[in-house]
């Protein structure tokens, strides 16, 4: 869809809901984050002026009627964000699939003058629905044939709107990058890997782990990228015959490399070439007779669907039901039934049947055998996460690695970031599989000029990508006062090319020594960048490694202590985050937090704007809403300190609320990364070192290295939908160097929908949406942002 840069920004002010009723329900299995969406559903539906319903227990409660379909008010959703499962219910419905049941459904919301279906839920309930809808101008003539409405009924409630969400932790619906609930299923699956790995490692034990995933491998995979897993199976990569010998030889020879642990990860349908079922059983017994190993089975089961939904599934859902409500105001006759979903970071509306089609396409890829087209029909997700995890767990024998005599140095810089190890342990696996020598320096540009630079093997990141912080040691110094000694270092090292993994320092390193290349040659070499920084303030990435971390640690915070309050008496707390100017926590946290406002240093307020929010606040507290949450970013303003907010409500809510403050600190450089940040941090790293590789050939003349060109010193980035990489001198006129952050910032589109839901009064650009766009047409040749 267009940018809003060639045209006006569209609002929506004029699509009003006013006489129109939207019903939601979910249907089929629970995922976390539903409540989300429907919350987001409820309160963008009341703001357009549109009546807005719940249909308790899925179809079946459609089927009923009655009680199950309750017109909704804006605190009916208070509260729900954090909650997983879904608070409306979910039932598999066996007389919606009659046509019978779909009469009476079609009753039950004339009755109450439907005609707007939300359904959130995965692709059987999307079908349910779709079929309902072409049968819908049927029903009504039936039901008026029977006398159970009147012709103007008919004429007045002519056609039914059909919005779907996915709602699915296996992510196994085609069109959608992520679908809600994955990213949180992934949380629960690394929980359980993170704390088994210290057992295993304490006894030398094989842990066979069974994953959720019938028909579809997503979960199993990105959860054995993220834990560096030595094994995984699932249904449509199915491994080659003699697939045992290949898993015990791998078992032993790791053994041999003094690892004392393996960790194979089943999906529950993974199924060998003849189609025939691959069982965590089966594994252990195999690794038991075969070796001898210490071998344990464990089952993850429903855990996966329990919990709390991650900050990524919040924002995720909250953005799709938001979307799902503007698209059912556009709605006419000829509009096909749509599912919201993401690609990239944006969200994008396409037809329900074509995503059902392609969906079931995949199965039948997989039941004729035909599993490399079931991996491409998956997506370019799915296809590069499958494509990086055979790349960094398999190392070939040295016998069999090119030899390129180019030597890489890989460091990192500023502050540390929950997944810079991840991306470490990618650059020297891809490296050393390139053929490249590896070196790893230690404390960033200070320890470089030192000389603390040594050689990193394969088996030395091994177990890197579950810990936090910087395992090389990182530092915020920047390399302009070390130039001589640094390039005495990469002369001494003879170090061909460079690659950084840090924040606005590393960026800013880069630009220092491109500059230097004028004065030494040792600089004339291939040097990249890859954002890391819990700021998420690097310029040319939408995504830096960290943030996700950072913004659940937030999100969590948030979700206890807005539970102290929680039968107390009313109470507003205002947090302060991190992030320096850059608003991305403060903002971010908020929407996922579901807090009442977010102070950024992006968007300006004065003493009216505040005095405005505390008398929102004041109304809010005299309903049934018990507390409020503000969250305010470090630096939004010099003058308006935590203290002060902290004091101008507390006075201005004397006798209605009570406040407290509380500031985050470094806890939100969180602890271990998440399953994001270890996969973008994973994924982007390789993909920056087969750059390097690339880099290395081109500017490799008469026996040396010499690159002096712009487009040798460049960042990668995430950029809507793809991942580009940028030279560092053409981002220089994106960047405010003083406040250290990029001019323009894509998350600022999204402060509209936190106001929305927090229930102000604002305009939402939503140039963005509203093209319907076709699953054949999604760029191919683009990697994905989602995990």
């Amino acid at each position: 869809s267009c940018s809003t840069m060639d045209h006006q920004p569209k609002f929506f002010e004029n699509l009003s809901g006013a006489g129109k009723a939207i019903a939601v329900l979910t249907s089929g299995g629970d995922a976390q984050g539903m409540n989300a969406a429907v919350r987001a559903v409820v309160r963008m539906g009341i703001y357009v002026n549109a009546k807005v319903y719940f249909i308790y227990e899925g179809y079946q409660g459609m089927v009923d009627g009655g009680d199950n379909i309750v017109e909704v008010s804006w605190e009916s959703v208070s509260s729900i964000l954090q909650v997983g499962g879904t608070v409306i219910g979910s039932a598999r419905c066996k007389p919606f699939r009659a046509r019978e049941g779909r009469l009476q459904a079609a009753f039950n919301l004339v009755q109450r003058g439907i005609t707007n279906l939300c359904v959130i839920g995965g692709d059987g309930s999307l079908t349910g629905a779709n079929l309902f809808r072409e049968e819908w101008s049927g029903l009504l003539e039936e039901l008026a044939q029977k006398g159970k409405i009147d012709a103007e009924a008919v004429k007045k409630y002519a056609y039914l709107n059909i919005v779907g969400m996915v709602g699915s932790i296996d992510n196994d619906f085609c069109g959608t990058d992520m679908t809600i609930g994955t990213d949180s299923a992934l949380h629960r699956i690394i929980e359980v890997v993170d704390a088994i790995m210290t057992t295993a490692q304490s006894h030398q034990r094989t842990f066979v782990l069974e994953v959720m995933g019938r028909h579809c491998g997503y979960l199993a995979l990105v959860s054995a990228l993220a834990c560096g897993a030595d094994w995984v199976f699932i249904p449509e990569y199915p491994p080659e015959e003699g697939w045992e010998d290949s898993m015990c030889v791998k078992l032993s020879e790791n053994r041999a490399r003094k690892k004392r642990l393996n960790i194979i990860i089943v999906a529950e349908g993974a199924i060998d070439c003849h189609n025939k079922p691959i069982t965590s059983e089966k594994v252990k017994d195999l690794v038991v007779q075969r070796l001898g190993f210490d071998t344990r089975v464990t089952i993850l089961g429903h855990v996966q669907r329990g919990g709390t939904p991650s900050a990524f599934d919040r924002i995720l859902a909250s953005r799709m039901g938001v979307e799902a409500v503007l698209a059912l105001l556009e709605g006419t006759p000829d509009t096909p039934a749509c599912v919201v979903s993401l690609s990239g970071n944006q969200a994008v509306r396409l037809p329900l049947m074509e995503c059902v089609q392609m969906t079931q396409e995949v199965q039948k890829a997989m039941d004729e055998g035909r599993f490399l087209e079931a991996v491409r029909l998956r997506g370019r997700s799915f296809e590069n996460n499958l494509n990086t995890y055979k790349l960094l767990s398999h190392k070939k024998p040295d016998a069999e690695l090119p030899k390129t005599n180019f030597n890489v140095a890989v460091l990192n810089v500023g502050a540390p970031a929950a997944g810079m190890n991840a991306a470490v342990r990618a650059a020297v696996r891809v490296g050393i599989t390139e053929g490249h020598k590896i070196f790893a320096v230690i404390d960033g540009f200070e320890g470089f000029a030192r000389g603390k630079i040594k050689e990193i093997s394969w088996g030395d990141v091994g177990g890197w990508t579950g810990q936090g912080g910087s395992i090389l040691g990182t530092k915020r110094t920047l390399p302009a006062k070390y130039l001589e000694k640094i390039a005495d270092q990469m002369r001494t090292n003879n170090i061909n090319a460079l690659m950084v993994i840090g924040g606005f320092e590393a960026y800013l390193g880069l630009l220092e020594l491109s500059a230097a290349r004028e004065k030494y040659d040792e600089f004339c070499v291939p040097m990249v960048m890859v954002p890391a920084t819990v700021s998420n303030n690097v310029p040319g990435s939408d995504f830096s490694i960290g943030a996700d971390t950072a913004l659940n640690t937030i999100t969590d915070t948030c979700d206890r202590i807005k539970q102290s309050a929680s039968g107390t008496k009313r109470r507003v707390f205002i947090i302060e985050t991190m992030g320096g100017y850059c608003g991305y926590l403060a903002n971010m946290g908020a929407l996922a937090a579901g807090a009442d406002a977010a102070y950024i240093f992006e968007e300006q307020f004065d003493i009216r704007e505040l005095q405005a929010n505390v008398e929102h606040l004041t109304e809010k507290m005299k309903t049934s809403i018990q507390r409020g949450l503000v969250l305010r970013n470090e630096n939004c303003n010099e003058n308006y300190t935590t203290d002060f907010i902290y004091q101008l409500y507390s006075e201005e809510g004397k006798g209605v609320f009570d406040c407290r403050k509380n500031v985050l600190g470094h806890m939100q450089q969180g602890g271990a990364p998440s399953p994001f940040d270890r996969n973008f941090g994973t994924k982007i790293s390789a993909k920056a070192m087969q750059w390097i590789s690339k880099k290395l050939k081109e500017t490799y003349r008469k026996g040396k290295v010499f690159a002096n060109t712009d487009d040798s010193v460049c960042l990668l980035g995430m950029r809507r939908r793809n991942l580009v990489f940028q030279p560092v001198a053409e981002l220089r006129s994106e960047t405010d160097f003083i406040h250290r952050i990029p001019k323009e910032q894509w998350w600022l589109k999204l402060r509209p929908l936190m106001k929305i839901l927090a229930k102000y009064k604002t305009s939402y650009d939503v140039s963005d949406s509203g093209q319907l766009e076709h699953v054949a047409m999604l760029p191919k040749e683009a990697e994905s942002g989602a995990i």
